[in-house]
């Protein structure tokens, strides 16, 4: 355990901090499935529109450096695919 109260203090940030990127990023894992169900249900414009907003959630969280830039323009790129794909 950390000895200083520097240190201390870090570590009570760092587990505060791993919380809030934790619920971040069940919150992208959750705007992605939902985009998912819409596309298993088959309807093309109820999946376009949850896609649109799905999509300022993963970007929102990308910015923030919670997951790469590029893993979620891999998750975009891929679910509007399989949009275009219905």
């Amino acid at each position: 355990m950390a000895n200083s109260a520097q240190a201390r203090k870090r570590a009570r940030q760092a587990d505060k901090q791993r919380v809030h990127n934790m619920s971040l990023r069940s919150e992208l894992r959750t705007a992605i499935k939902k985009v998912k169900k819409a596309i298993l249900a088959g309807d093309k414009t109820a999946a376009q529109s949850v896609f649109n907003t799905s999509m300022s959630t993963i970007d929102s969280i990308a910015d923030k450096k919670i997951i790469h830039k590029n893993k979620a323009a891999r998750h975009k790129s891929r679910l509007s695919a399989a949009i275009k794909a219905l």
